[in-house]
């Protein structure tokens, strides 16, 4: 039976096939006009509740919304409506990557394999799960599949350019980076892991020429204009532009989660670990540079309110679809801080702070939000080594602190602070220490 919907053509007057309205909805969702795509989805599947590419295609969309569980419904409803499908089975392990559903993940990225040996996507993304797996040359075995079926695979010599320079294999991993250059020449985050590559190797003046070469052609870039910064210890901002944050957050946002899962990612466990208050919800609480909200389910238990603050607007939308958050706004975290006094019992910050230097400012904010007896609970990456230095920009682009300047920041701002050290994460095969820190408001002010 050929199904067709009572929806005028944009050319002709006359209704669309299914196969048509579905082509529409792809460009919709392909410009992120993701509420006309659903639509559209909605009307065919109500003609044709089994329709394989509506029912797949609207499971594509549920995870370019965030909603994953139900992107993982659809697609897999999908595959049992059409099940020789390589594109639908790596769509599949996509979400399931997301999800950190890893072995799972794997499975459907073979499974589009077995469908399709020349699959380059699926060898890729497998390569990305075998690596969080811990499995290190069967992802490079499988990056070096994607580049066989594709030499030009942008994605696959990025991939392997990380992959080896996590390994201390940083000669490759530039000869990886040069590849994508030369494919794409203006690549930025090509650029970035090039010139942190050449960095690990100790070749500091080549790392700085990357960015003086890119912002030759890109003057305002904020991200080259930053690392050049923390590269080359010039005009060092105060903190990380809003343009950074914005640039090198919105570009991640999505698989946010997994890529930090990748690198044994702790500050949200360990700021959850140092909060000491009863798991009440009584308390109003906000997630300062609250990301994709990884904070927000350790939270929960404590909030009768809880809101998020961060300047990634794509990493809103996935901090909303988590349904945990009372209220998300989009705004820089010391301007939002000084325009609510007393308002919060709780204020946590994981890896926020890392971009800031000086933080008198923003912990002079926190305190003014804070009411008698709320807490601040934040990490920074430790500076070791002379203490009377503060804070440093480091070459990744983030910023160290002392234990003694935390300490006497929080001090003059009349906040009593308690203050671990932990491992924050691992990069390029280190683990990455760190200040976890808990700072209490008196209850009684002098």
């Amino acid at each position: 039976m050929v199904h067709t919907m009572e929806q005028q053509s944009p050319t002709k007057d006359r209704a669309l096939s299914l196969e048509e309205a579905v082509s529409i909805a792809i460009q919709f969702q392909q410009n992120e006009q993701w509420s006309a795509a659903s639509d559209i989805y909605r009307q065919i599947l109500e003609v044709a509740p089994d329709y394989p590419e509506a029912v797949h295609f609207s499971g594509v969309l549920a995870h370019q919304c965030g909603d994953r569980d139900r992107a993982v419904a659809l697609i897999q409803r999908s595959i049992e409506l059409d099940p020789e499908r390589p594109d639908w089975y790596s769509n599949l392990g996509i979400v399931l990557r997301d999800r950190l559903q890893l072995d799972e993940a794997v499975h459907a990225f073979q499974r589009a394999i077995a469908l399709d040996r020349d699959h380059v996507n699926a060898h890729n993304n497998l390569g990305v799960v075998l690596r969080a797996q811990g499995l290190l040359p069967e992802a490079e075995a499988a990056y070096h599949e994607a580049i066989r079926v594709n030499p030009d695979s942008l994605d696959a010599f990025t991939n392997l350019g990380i992959l080896l320079n996590a390994q201390g294999r940083a000669r490759e991993a530039v000869a990886c980076f040069c590849k994508v250059i030369t494919l794409r020449p203006k690549h930025p985050e090509a650029r970035r892991l090039l010139a942190l590559a050449h960095w690990t190797l100790g070749d500091h003046d080549k790392a700085i020429e990357v960015f003086e070469e890119w912002l030759k052609e890109e003057p305002n870039d904020p991200i080259a204009t930053h690392m050049l910064a923390a590269c080359s210890g010039r005009d060092v901002p105060p903190r990380a532009s809003d343009g950074f944050i914005e640039r090198t957050f919105d570009g991640f946002a999505a698989s946010f989660d997994s890529k930090l899962a990748k690198l044994s990612y702790r500050a949200p466990a360990l700021v959850a670990g140092m909060i000491d208050l009863e798991a009440s919800k009584s308390f109003d609480v906000l997630d300062a540079g609250c990301g994709t909200g990884l904070c927000g389910p350790l939270l929960t238990p404590y909030a009768r309110r809880l809101v998020g603050v961060d300047l990634s607007t794509k990493m809103l939308l996935q901090a909303k679809a988590r349904n945990i958050y009372d209220d998300l706004f989009k705004v820089e975290l010391t301007t939002y801080l000084r325009d609510y006094t007393a308002a919060y019992d709780l204020i946590t910050s994981a890896d926020t702070l890392v971009y800031f230097g000086p933080l008198e400012d923003v912990v002079n904010a926190s305190a003014n939000a804070l009411r008698p007896g709320g807490r601040l609970v934040f990490t920074v990456e430790q500076l070791d080594g002379d203490p009377d230095a503060g804070y440093v920009l480091c070459a990744h682009g983030r910023y160290a602190h002392a234990r003694s300047y935390v300490e006497r920041v929080l001090a003059d701002a009349r906040l009593v602070p308690e203050i671990t050290t932990a491992q924050l994460r691992m990069e390029a095969g280190a683990p990455v220490p760190g200040l976890v820190v808990r700072a209490t408001k008196p209850e009684v002010q002098d």
